[in-house]
């Protein structure tokens, strides 16, 4: 088996003796049917909370029939209750075509990762960006109708608001750092920098998500009366970025 003896910086020892066993776990049960062990997200970006965020990873298979699927599930009835989320699945063959369907996602898995295991495919890899425009928008746009449906779903309670805040600043931040690319910006990796930097470049005030993103990391603590006004501000807030993201990239 391949040494897993690796250093993330910022990442805390004890998440990384953790990776360490999943990625051991993992090569074992697979052999030579696995070929890489990439992990990218919030733990590469200096960003991981623990106990608030997820481990992302993506296993380089050699093929991901049903027999190779359902083979993951042991793995992911041990290690789903340690923050290892199921991981995608790809073969090293079919990454271009993934990437050009999705490169919004691609391209920060491709900007930002650590391979833990194996081969990395990610190496001379170019995206396709064709779509990523569409995407953008699409996910910018998505965010801001799936919220407000989930609102009214959760009948717009303070409990709701207080789920709801942390999911949605967590999915818009990737729009974000691909809008970054279409307007020729410096991605910027950690949350702070990115909403600054598209705060002063489009002019918008973005209280409201900066103040998502402190409940998120569990930095503030709104109470009853606070979380309506909260998402006030994170609903006028969003909706003035998507109308300014659509401006910019459909002109």
């Amino acid at each position: 088996m391949q040494s897993v003896d690796w250093t993330i910086d910022g990442l805390p020892d004890e998440t990384q003796k953790l990776l360490k066993s999943y990625v051991k776990n993992v090569a074992k049960a697979y052999g030579n049917e696995l070929e890489g062990v990439l992990l990218y997200g919030s733990a590469v970006r200096g960003e991981f909370l623990p106990g608030r965020s997820n481990l992302n990873l993506l296993l380089v298979m050699t093929s991901y029939d049903l027999s190779v699927l359902k083979k993951y599930d042991s793995i992911h009835h041990r290690w789903s209750k340690e923050q290892v989320v199921v991981p995608l699945f790809l073969t090293a063959a079919d990454l271009q075509s993934a990437s050009l369907a999705f490169p919004l996602e691609y391209q920060d898995i491709l900007e930002c990762h650590r391979l833990l295991w194996g081969q990395d495919p990610f190496v001379g890899l170019k995206i396709d960006v064709r779509y990523l425009a569409a995407e953008v928008l699409q996910a910018l746009r998505g965010n801001l109708i799936r919220l407000r449906q989930r609102l009214v779903e959760g009948r717009s309670t303070e409990e709701a608001m207080t789920i709801l805040l942390p999911l949605s600043i967590t999915a818009l931040l990737p729009a974000l750092r691909g809008l970054q690319r279409l307007l020729d910006r410096p991605v910027r990796a950690h949350g702070d920098q990115l909403l600054s930097d598209l705060e002063a470049h489009l002019k918008l005030d973005l209280a409201g998500p900066r103040d998502a993103l402190l409940l998120k990391r569990g930095r503030i603590s709104p109470g009853q009366k606070e979380i309506p006004r909260l998402m006030d501000r994170y609903l006028e807030s969003l909706t003035k970025l998507v109308t300014a993201a659509e401006l910019r990239i459909t002109r």
